[in-house]
């Protein structure tokens, strides 16, 4: 069996520092789609050097997103054909706010094998901290089609009821037909999101986006409407990937303030949903919610 859950549950953590500096949080910035308006003075908090504020899902690819989705491919336990992959689901916990430079601790490790059926989803946990102490942790959900079947655990559920009512604001993003392109320099070069030919091996028909990037691009729209713009008010994000985005369209983005079950004073959550609105709003993020204080 190309999984081996007990194996890859069992084995010993991989650490490693990583360091980040303005140019990388700036790339990752412009390739989730800031910068539009060049001199807009909001946008200017992402693309400018001497005001630069950082958007928390920069983790994802902080240190070149390492370990991430492509390292968790190569634990012990684990060996799948990376074009079955998929990108499941991702969860984001900010422990503090992310400076525009750094170098931190990074420790990843299995933190769930569940058996779907059709399917095998592995859960890659990251831990990143310095001296000063923990900075975020990240949880990658990844989805291998054809390997599930063996009877294991199926793990918890991440369906959410549907937020109740209409939405309290909706905005469109364009998607640029090269943002593909520009957000895998950040770190994750999976041919998948490049190469025709591998992506109809992986039955699309052409070159998909990068999952993280449409997460990027649905927190940022967040932050900007209906947090003030300010990215330190973020304090978890949560999504499912619910299909997949093609460069050049159009996303949909849905948002629902609400107070959050378990939320204390002060603190508060959105829930999203996200599509594409050039196939009949075929959905893209699901069970998507940002809490924030």
């Amino acid at each position: 069996m190309p999984i081996d859950a007990a194996k890859a549950l069992a084995a010993e953590p991989r650490t490693g520092e990583i360091t980040w500096d303005r140019r990388d949080v700036q790339l990752y910035h412009l390739g989730i789609g800031a910068g539009v308006p060049a001199t807009d003075p909001d946008e200017l908090r992402y693309t400018l050097e001497s005001r630069l504020h950082v958007l928390p899902s920069f983790a994802t690819v902080a240190g070149s997103g390492s370990p991430g989705v492509i390292s968790g491919l190569s634990m012990p336990g684990v060996d799948v054909d990376l074009a079955r992959v998929l990108h499941g689901g991702q969860r984001l916990e900010i422990h503090r706010p992310l400076p525009p430079a750094g170098r931190a601790t990074a420790t990843g490790r299995i933190a769930g094998v569940y058996d779907k059926g059709k399917a095998a989803v592995l859960v890659m946990r990251t831990e990143v901290g310095d001296q000063d102490g923990p900075l975020w942790t990240n949880d990658a959900q990844i989805f291998v089609r054809g390997e599930g079947g063996w009877g294991g655990d199926r793990g918890p559920s991440a369906r959410l009821d549907p937020p109740v009512g209409a939405p309290d604001k909706v905005v469109e993003r364009a998607v640029r037909e090269d943002q593909a392109l520009l957000y895998r320099l950040s770190g994750d070069y999976n041919p998948l999101h490049a190469d025709p030919e591998f992506a109809k091996l992986a039955g699309f028909d052409r070159p998909i986006l990068h999952g993280l990037c449409t997460y990027g691009i649905t927190l940022k729209a967040v932050v900007d409407t209906l947090l003030d713009g300010d990215v330190t008010r973020v304090r978890s994000y949560t999504t499912r990937f619910a299909g997949v985005v093609f460069p050049g369209e159009t996303l949909r983005i849905r948002m629902w303030r609400s107070q959050g079950q378990g939320q204390g004073q002060g603190q508060g959550e959105v829930r999203v949903a996200v599509s594409a609105v050039e196939r009949d709003d075929a959905p893209v993020l699901a069970d998507t919610v940002v809490e924030h204080s």
